[in-house]
């Protein structure tokens, strides 16, 4: 007994033994990797550095540049909302956090704005429009105080400047950030891939930096890495502000959230910026050689989640015969998700940021967006106005939850993932009551967060039906190169005669030739709109013809002038401008 007795003392000893040396590797290995990290964000640091010595200019060479060349600021844009601005020597002061614009005798202003530039702002420095907190602006010296002030540290790569609006959330990069940047750099031929991108809104890189490094062969800059490189930086050449050309939506920060008044950017654009960005991915844009459709589920798996998504996606596969996977964020790599969407026939999600991944959808392709409760989808169209752009061809179907009893609230969550329990007693009743979301301005409704971070039960037969009433069969994916979009010119050699039947009988006959570029395309249908108004009255006559001479004789009235207008129109809606208006007198 006593040899056993030992052998387990023994035992124990060692066993014990084992446990610390595990422990202590452990320790060590988990402070190896908090080294590891840190010397990899300071090699990180240390490359930019080095990146910007590197090419670094002759010191005394800018500031003599600077102080006998004057500093220039050349802006385009009448109004703050759409103007970008071209600086030349613009400074940054890190103990400030202020820009500075030097004057000198040889300094460039323009347009010289005086104090109406604080009349809100210069410019915005972000896409989203009119943002008080995205605002930009300098402070004003005299080169000669260039004196007194630390020795600045001249940046010699043409920069663009501006501000990232919500670095965390997939629908701003795109829509706010990734395609503004694309489009701004397209603007100016400086900012090529060898421009560097610096991010002054202050936040740390967010979750998806790395689509940010794409658009630029150089590391982008975050505000606060500013200060490793000097007390006072300035910008041998730099552009401040971004093109606002490509967004089509506003957050509703003055009224509800909706489709921009007037949108300006095509599929011609969405398309051309989606090509650029999956090279850099390295995604393949080919056809998938096996010719299988396949319908995507975009799975949220921390809110808003479908409680019922094996049961929708085994139902979606029956329905329609096809193939149906699963992406999420936290499962595959952004450049899986495109390659992934890229060839995929529908993409089903919850309502949320991911669903800015469909520009990547090919032409065709369904996007079938679910609604949680109490969620109206007519208030919240981001994703349907995307589907929606000219040329774009994507099909839209919004669904949403109609029964209560398949939802699951989270009244106890902290308020920004839709908590209410910080609320008076009275306003949760309201808002547990409450049947739809009124509409409201961003971003802190609380009735609006306790609805759209609910988790739904989808209704599946009733999400198949809304589908069937826009897919009869399967979604029809277009193999086809798309159409350019080309708009008429103005039709040529307008005439008008006109010719007295009596003394309450008149006609007015008006003709034309076509436009010049209509005998170079292939086009559907062509018609002509003819507007006819008797001078002096404030109402027109409105004609639409297929041909190109007509004599018009009801209300036409003798000794009467007349001004008529004429334009033509491809495919019911690519319009032309009106040609030079005729003074016709019967």
């Amino acid at each position: 007994m006593r040899g056993s007795s030992c052998r387990m003392n023994i035992a124990a000893v060692l066993n014990g033994l084992l446990v610390s040396v595990l422990a202590a590797v452990l320790w060590k290995y988990a402070k190896l990797r908090e080294h590891a990290y840190s010397v990899e964000e300071e090699l990180l640091l240390t490359q930019q550095s080095q990146e910007l010595s590197q090419v670094r200019i002759d010191y005394h060479a800018a500031l003599q540049s600077l102080q006998e060349e004057g500093t220039r600021m050349v802006c385009t844009g009448k109004m703050h909302t759409d103007r970008i601005c071209r600086f030349n020597y613009l400074c940054y002061s890190n103990e400030a956090e202020e820009f500075v614009f030097f004057h000198s005798n040889s300094s460039v202003m323009l347009p010289n704005l005086g104090s109406r530039r604080f009349q809100p702002a210069l410019l915005d420095l972000s896409s989203v429009e009119d943002h008080n907190t995205q605002y930009f602006n300098f402070l004003e010296l005299p080169a000669a105080a260039l004196k007194f002030m630390p020795k600045p540290v001249f940046v010699p790569d043409v920069t663009l400047i501006l501000n990232r609006f919500n670095p965390d959330n997939l629908m701003h990069i795109f829509h706010d950030d990734l395609l503004p940047i694309y489009y701004t750099m397209l603007q100016y031929p400086d900012l090529d891939q060898d421009a560097r991108l610096v991010f002054m809104e202050g936040w740390n890189e967010g979750l998806h930096f790395d689509l940010y490094r794409l658009m630029s062969n150089k590391q982008p800059l975050l505000k606060e890495q500013l200060k490793n490189f000097g007390k006072l930086l300035c910008f041998t050449k730099s552009y401040v502000g971004l093109s606002k050309m490509t967004t089509w939506y506003q957050y509703g920060f003055v009224q509800p959230q909706g489709a921009k008044a007037n949108i300006l950017v095509s599929s011609m654009e969405i398309r051309q910026f989606t090509r650029f960005l999956m090279e850099k991915l390295n995604v393949s844009m080919e056809e998938s050689s096996s010719g299988d459709e396949y319908i995507v589920v975009f799975s949220r798996t921390i809110n808003r989640l479908i409680l019922n998504e094996a049961e929708l996606i085994l139902a979606l596969a029956q329905e329609f015969q096809m193939k149906t996977v699963t992406v999420s964020l936290d499962d595959h790599s952004f450049a899986d998700i495109v390659q992934i969407i890229s060839r995929a026939s529908m993409l089903v999600s919850m309502h949320g940021a991911q669903l800015v991944t469909s520009v990547f959808l090919p032409r065709g392709a369904l996007v079938v967006e679910i609604f949680p409760y109490a969620v109206n989808p007519d208030h919240y169209t981001p994703y349907k106005t995307l589907a929606s752009l000219p040329g774009i061809d994507l099909q839209y179907v919004a669904w949403q939850n109609t029964n209560e009893e398949n939802t699951v609230a989270f009244p106890d969550r902290p308020w920004d993932q839709g908590g209410i329990a910080h609320l008076e007693k009275a306003e949760q009743d309201h808002i547990m009551k409450s049947k739809e979301v009124p509409q409201h301005l961003c971003c802190r409704n609380p009735e609006w967060l306790f609805r759209i971070y609910q988790d739904t039960k989808v209704d599946i037969p009733s999400l198949i039906d809304a589908i069937r009433q826009t897919v009869k069969t399967k979604p029809n994916l277009k193999k086809a190169k798309p159409g350019i979009i080309v708009h008429p010119g103005k039709v040529r050699d307008p005439k008008c005669q006109a010719s007295v039947q009596g003394t309450n009988e008149a006609r007015l006959t008006v003709s034309w030739q076509i436009p010049w570029n209509l005998k170079y395309l292939k086009v559907r249908e062509v018609k002509y709109e003819v507007w006819i108004q008797e001078q002096g009255e404030n109402t027109y006559m409105p004609y639409i013809l297929p041909h190109q001479n007509y004599t018009f004789s009801e209300n036409i009235k003798p000794f009467t002038t007349y001004l008529v207008w004429i334009r033509c129109f491809f495919n019911k809606t690519l319009l032309g401008p009106f040609a030079d208006v005729l003074v016709c007198r019967t």
